[in-house]
């Protein structure tokens, strides 16, 4: 029986393009649901290419790569019957042609691919490739670490600002939200401001930037640098990308609840969301709103022991704890003499609250550390901190609680963590291998070791308290800025960031690197891992493109 042909265009166009037939079903197994193999005149079969599948009116797409022979495969039970619209992602190479594919129930459809080489232009760089291929001290460049929050590195590139310019554009950033977009482009109130760039270097860094920008030429005068496509096991992977309903969502935290159904924070709304993974349908929950005239939107979303979703309100001030069997919300808010334009509780950690009650909260203003108490609903605030060496004040991101619920703090701006003891509330403070590492997020895993993202020197670390020590690793590509790190039950290591486009994942044990990209460019905040299966499914939001994705290794 012959597979229907479908097209745009001319049917001798989508021809070169994709040859179609319907190929036998192998006995007592179920056939994948669409194969193929992806070639170009240039290299033959091609690997590592990615082919995506969705349907026209679609906000479901299904991903995944063509192996060492260039062969690709969708599991049947990732595509249902009808029409679907295939995408490819490979650097320097096009699709010749365009057209669908009618997929029938019960039979595994062919399409062979086809590409054609394209120039490699700088529209499509990653953030990380942008840092490979333009010039300039690695002093500066790494200034730029701090300008993918909002938008991509290529804005700054293909501008046209002046150094002066720029100096203008830096005292501006500083006073918007951090989940601040195009679409939703919210100011922070009265004088509190945000430190952009360092004023050490802002003159010199807008020179820079202004000299590798387009403001004294009309085309970049560097080769774009592209990363390699994925191979071996990095092609072994089904990524499924779910299109949230409005493109002003901004998915910073995806975590899964015990019954399947996956949650996610808005860091520029006051929202909490529900996804049905089966069917892509999203519920919004809104959060009350407690400082009308302050920025909206949330952070750091967490799943307690007894299945409650807790919620860090930022700018809205305190904790928000949510009731899945009711769909209500219980508010934890900062005591209003505490409260200034600056307050903001992004991180907090309800890890170990069965031992005490108590929870840990971060308030981004003085990088201060509170507790608060479940029981009574009330914070104590521990006060900032300092590094004992050198007295510097530590600038914290994230704060993750151990098993006996003493709490880790990631100091961002140089490099190092901090233990607090939970009984005495005393510090202990241990700088990271590599100077100014930057530590962000991270977890404590079932050994009670802490592993977190190094920011700034590209690659993950790991405290064992038992020895005191820290490891590290780095990842295999430049400039990736790892962001979120988390240990899985088997004892790997899964790392996101907000410049590759790819999911890392490490086994510490021989140092090797696995690294998926994704479909599309992305900006991920952080990592979740649903252990409940073998191998592993891992969550993401995609920050700046209004998606939540899941990949799924496929060993």
């Amino acid at each position: 029986m012959s597979t229907r042909l479908i097209a745009h265009g001319t049917a001798a166009a989508f021809a070169a393009f994709l040859f179609m037939s319907a190929a036998p079903a192998v006995a007592q197994m179920a056939p994948p649901a669409l194969i193929g193999k992806v070639t170009s005149e240039r290299e033959g079969a091609m690997e590592g290419v990615l082919v995506s599948a969705k349907k026209p009116a679609g906000t479901i797409t299904v991903t995944v790569a063509s192996d060492a022979s260039g062969d690709y495969a969708f599991p049947v039970e990732r595509l249902e019957p009808g029409r679907y619209e295939l995408t490819i992602r490979a650097a320097g190479y096009a699709l010749d042609g365009l057209g669908l594919v009618e997929l029938a129930p019960g039979k595994a459809t062919r399409a062979d691919l086809r590409l054609v080489s394209t120039p490699v232009t700088t529209d499509r760089l990653t953030n990380s490739e942008w840092m490979v291929s333009v010039p300039g001290p690695e002093d500066l460049k790494r200034a730029l670490l701090n300008c993918a929050d909002c938008h991509s590195l290529r804005r700054i590139f293909v501008s046209k600002h002046t150094a002066t310019d720029f100096l203008k554009v830096f005292e501006r950033m500083g006073g918007y939200y951090p989940g601040a977009s195009d679409l939703q482009p919210q100011r922070l109130v009265g004088e509190h401001r945000r430190p952009a760039v360092n004023p050490a270097i802002a003159e010199k860094l807008a020179d820079y930037l202004a000299s590798v920008n387009l403001s004294r030429q009309s085309t970049h005068d560097f080769e774009p640098k592209i990363s390699p496509r994925p191979t071996g096991r990095a092609t072994r992977v089904v990524i499924t990308e779910y299109d949230l309903p409005r493109k002003e969502i901004q998915p910073h935290d995806v975590v899964v609840d015990p019954t399947g159904m996956v949650w996610f924070s808005h860091f520029g709304e006051q929202f909490l969301s529900k996804l049905d993974p089966k069917t892509g349908k999203v519920t919004d929950f809104p959060i009350p709103v407690q400082k009308p005239n302050h920025p909206k939107g949330t952070l750091d979303l967490e799943i307690d022991a007894d299945g409650y979703l807790w919620i860090g309100l930022m700018y809205q001030t305190g904790m928000a704890r949510f009731d899945r069997t009711t769909e209500t919300f219980q508010i934890f808010p900062v005591p209003d003499e505490w409260q200034t334009d600056a307050t903001q509780q992004s991180h907090f950690s309800v890890a170990a609250t069965n031992i005490d009650g108590k929870a840990w909260v971060k308030n981004t203003d003085r990088s201060q550390v509170m507790r608060l108490d479940l029981a009574t609903g009330k914070y104590e605030n521990l006060g900032s901190f300092r590094d004992p060496a050198n007295n510097r004040p530590i600038g914290i991101y994230g704060i993750y609680a151990d098993q006996q619920n003493n709490i880790y703090i990631l100091e961002f701006p140089f490099g190092g963590i901090g233990k607090i003891d939970a009984k005495t509330g005393k510090l202990a403070f241990y700088p990271t291998p590599t100077p100014n590492a930057r530590a962000r997020r991270g977890r404590v895993d079932s050994q009670n070791r802490l592993w977190f993202a190094e920011y700034g020197a590209n690659g993950v670390g790991m405290f064992d308290p038992d020895t005191q020590t820290i490891t590290e690793w780095k990842k295999p590509l430049a400039w990736e800025a790892p962001y979120d790190v988390l240990a899985d039950h088997n004892g790997e290591v899964w790392e996101v960031n907000t410049f590759s486009d790819r999911v890392g994942r490490l086994d510490p044990k021989s140092g090797e690197w696995t690294n998926y990209l994704l479909p599309r460019s992305s900006n991920i905040r952080r990592v979740f891992v649903d252990d409940r299966k073998s191998p592993v499914t891992v969550w993401i939001g995609n920050n700046l493109g209004a998606a939540a994705i899941k990949v799924e290794p496929l060993d």
